[in-house]
C-alpha cells in the first residue's frame, strides 16, 4: 500500500514518515505544497528521502491558490472572528484536492496529515477528503500514536538516526506561512493577558518604529477582481507581493485575535496580513460606491456565513458553490479605483471612482438641484413614521405607570430623594 502525506519538512511530519512506514507497512508518498512560504519546497524532497519517504513530489500552487482561492475569499469580504483573514484555512482545501490527485496517480490506498486533535485542520484536510476521495483511508497519526510532545518527537528521531537539521528544537511559536499571511500561535502567546512581544512578528514593522512620511497608492479593480497598482497591471502573484512589502514597511496588517475553534476550544492568534488587509479595506470601499444598500445589506449577511464555511473546512460544498455565484452576481460592477494612505499601521482610504457609481453628487449636495424637492419628503417621513406613531397611540391608551404592579427593589439599592421640585434627584455615594 502507498500512502499520501501533506509533507512540511517539519517537526511533525519528518516522524510521520517513518511512523506510518513501521506502523502500516507502506510507502510514503510525500507532497509538498509552495504557497508562498519562505524557502519554498525545493530543499524537501532531500529530507523526505532522508526520513524514508518513496517518492516526494513538490508541487508550486502559488498562483492556484490566489487565483482559486484568495481572491474568492476576498470578493466574498469573509472575515472570520471579527479579524482573522482566514490564511491558513483558504490553503487546506487546495493542498487536500492535489494529495487527492497525486494518490489517484500513484495508485495510493489512503491519505495522512501531520493535524492534532484539538486544531480545525484536521477538519479542513478530512471534509476534503471526504468530498473528493471519499474511499481513501485516511491516517490522523496525531489521533494515534503514543507521541505527546515535541521532547518525544524528538527523541523518536533520534531513536532512528534521522537528521532534524533545520528544525528549531526551541521553537517558541507555531507559524504557518503562505503569500496571503504568517500566523503564530503558542508560547506565551496562549496567554491572552500576554501582549505580543517584538520576538513575534516576522514581516510587519512595528507600528511606531514605520516611516513618518505616508505611502499613498491607488487599487485598481475588475468586478472585485485587483488588477493593478498606480496604474500598472498586475496580474495576482506580483500585484500580491508588491502589497504585502508595502504594508509590511508601514505596520498595517496586524491582528491579535481570540477566536474560536470549531472543535469548541478558545485559542489566540497572532496574524501579520499586509496586503489582504489594504485589499480589503480598498474593495470595500469601492463596494459601498457602487453597490446599492439592498446589495450591500445582503453582502454583509453573506460575508459572515462564507468565513464559517472556510473555517470549518467546508470548501467543497455546494454551499460554497451557492455563495460564489451570489458574489459573482453582486460583484459584477464593482470596478474602479480606491487610493489608500500608508501610515503607522493604518490603511487609509482617502479616494474612490467607479464608472457604475450610484453616487450622484447633485443630489448629495445640501444646495439646490434639479429632481428633488425638499417638499417631496414629507409624505415620505409621514409613512415611514407611521409604526412609531401606532406604538405612541397604543402606550398613551395604556394604564399609567402608577396602576402597573412595582418590582421590589433590591436590597440596599439607592432610592430616589424627591424635593419641591417635579424632577426627581438621585443620591449618589461619593
Amino acid at each position: 500500500m502507498k500512502i499520501v502525506l501533506g509533507y512540511s519538512g517539519g517537526l511533525d511530519t519528518s516522524v510521520i514518515v517513518p511512523w506510518l512506514g513501521e506502523n502500516y507497512r507502506a510507502g510514503v508518498v510525500c507532497m509538498a505544497a509552495d504557497v508562498g512560504q519562505r524557502g519554498g519546497v525545493g530543499l524537501l524532497a532531500g529530507k523526505a528521502f532522508a526520513t524514508g519517504a518513496c517518492a516526494f513530489h513538490g508541487e508550486d500552487l502559488r498562483e492556484e491558490f490566489l487565483t482559486d482561492y484568495v481572491l474568492p475569499v476576498l470578493r466574498a469580504g469573509a472575515v472570520y472572528s471579527r479579524k482573522y483573514l482566514l490564511g491558513t484555512a483558504m490553503a487546506r482545501p487546495l493542498i487536500s484536492r492535489r494529495m487527492v490527485e497525486i494518490a489517484r496517480r500513484t495508485g495510493a490506498g489512503a491519505l495522512a496529515h501531520g493535524c492534532t486533535g484539538k486544531g480545525n485542520d484536521q477538519l479542513r484536510f478530512e471534509l476534503s477528503f471526504a468530498a473528493l476521495a471519499p474511499d481513501l483511508k485516511v491516517i490522523a497519526p496525531w489521533r494515534e500514536w503514543d507521541i505527546a510532545s515535541r521532547e518525544d518527537a524528538f527523541a523518536y528521531a533520534r531513536a532512528r538516526g534521522i537528521s532534524l537539521e533545520g528544525v528549531d528544537a526551541e521553537k517558541l511559536y507555531s507559524r504557518d506561512e503562505n503569500l496571503w499571511h504568517i500566523s503564530h500561535e503558542g508560547g506565551p502567546l496562549e496567554d491572552p493577558a500576554n501582549a505580543p512581544g517584538p520576538d513575534v512578528f516576522v514581516w510587519t514593522r512595528d507600528p511606531v518604529d514605520a516611516p513618518d512620511r505616508p505611502l499613498e497608492l491607488e487599487l485598481g479593480f475588475e468586478a472585485g477582481v485587483p488588477v493593478t497598482i498606480d496604474g500598472r497591471p498586475l496580474s495576482p502573484l506580483p500585484l500580491l507581493l508588491e502589497l504585502n512589502e508595502a504594508g509590511s514597511e508601514h505596520g498595517v496588517g496586524r491582528a491579535d485575535v481570540v477566536e474560536d475553534r470549531v472543535v469548541g476550544i478558545k485559542s489566540r492568534g497572532v496574524y501579520e496580513t499586509p496586503g489582504g488587509t489594504i485589499l480589503l479595506a480598498a474593495i470595500q470601499e469601492l463596494e459601498q460606491l457602487v453597490l446599492s444598500r439592498g446589495a450591500l445589506a445582503l453582502k454583509d449577511r453573506l460575508a459572515p456565513l462564507y468565513a464559517d464555511l472556510v473555517y470549518e473546512g467546508r470548501w467543497w460544498t455546494p454551499e460554497r458553490e451557492a455563495l460564489d455565484a451570489m458574489v459573482d452576481s453582486l460583484m459584477g460592477n464593482v470596478t474602479g479605483t480606491v487610493r489608500l494612505r500608508l501610515y503607522k499601521g493604518q490603511a487609509t482610504v482617502v479616494s474612490r471612482s467607479a464608472p457604475a457609481s450610484l453616487y450622484d453628487l447633485d443630489l448629495a449636495s445640501f444646495g439646490a438641484c434639479e429632481g428633488y424637492a425638499h417638499s417631496d419628503s414629507s409624505g415620505f417621513v409621514k409613512l415611514f413614521s407611521l409604526s412609531q406613531r401606532a406604538l405612541s397611540a397604543q402606550s398613551t391608551a395604556a394604564p399609567g405607570p402608577a396602576a402597573l404592579p412595582r418590582r421590589a427593589k433590591p436590597a440596599g439599592s439607592v432610592q430616589p430623594v424627591r424635593t419641591s421640585s417635579a424632577a426627581p434627584v438621585h443620591a449618589h455615594a461619593d
